[in-house]
């Protein structure tokens, strides 16, 4: 069966995304502080964790994302939303995107097709897992998919970069998530952040790098 990921970085305190998510402010109210540790990287005084942040921008063969990660549009699509990332998307590779209403595919430069999946988490992983063949599939996010992800024991592998920021509020991905077993088997540390790779249940380790 395809291996399956989610790699994401999260708080002390257990959020992925702070208060107040919108257009103007994606990741909530102090939502980048968790990500600086990637996006500052190189900068004086940010050394980078170089395989973490090679791990985080890995290309997988296909991805699963929530309609929040996609866009902050609500009910009726706004067909100008292509997303947040301009005309060339990082993933290179199929997306395929929870939604309650339909739309066509978005095809972007450099290999990134959005689908838009109305049948549920299920679907959209059956999906992802037949794009990508023999290669990775990964729970990209939000917060509720990859606790939908976690739910329905779908996560082989999931890595954690633990920011020393408390953000007080926003979105967790361990609400109602059944302790299946988190097992360490990598963790490696900055001042910025510490990362953290679990086996989810169980589950033989995947490929890393």
């Amino acid at each position: 069966m395809t291996f399956t990921t989610a790699h994401v970085s999260i708080s002390l305190d257990g959020f992925i995304a702070g208060p107040g998510q919108s257009r103007e402010n994606p990741l909530g109210i102090g939502g980048m502080r968790l990500h600086q540790w990637h996006f500052r990287a190189g900068e004086p005084g940010y050394e980078a964790n170089v395989a973490a942040r090679d791990d985080l921008l890995r290309q997988r063969g296909a991805y699963v994302m929530g309609r929040n990660m996609f866009g902050p549009i609500r009910g009726e699509w706004d067909l100008e939303w292509r997303g947040w990332w301009g005309p060339e998307p990082p993933y290179h590779a199929p997306v395929y995107v929870l939604t309650h209403h339909a739309r066509d595919p978005v095809e972007m430069e450099g290999g990134t097709t959005f689908h838009f999946v109305t049948e549920g988490f299920d679907a959209a992983l059956a999906q992802a897992r037949e794009a990508a063949g023999e290669r990775e599939v990964a729970i990209a996010g939000g917060a509720s998919t990859i606790r939908q992800a976690l739910r329905a024991g779908a996560i082989d592998q999931l890595t954690l970069d633990i920011a020393p920021v408390l953000l007080g509020s926003g979105e967790r991905i361990f609400d109602g998530v059944p302790d299946r077993g988190f097992e360490p088997v990598e963790v490696t540390h900055t001042r910025h952040a510490t990362h953290v790779r679990y086996r989810v249940g169980g589950q033989p380790d995947g490929p890393v790098g």
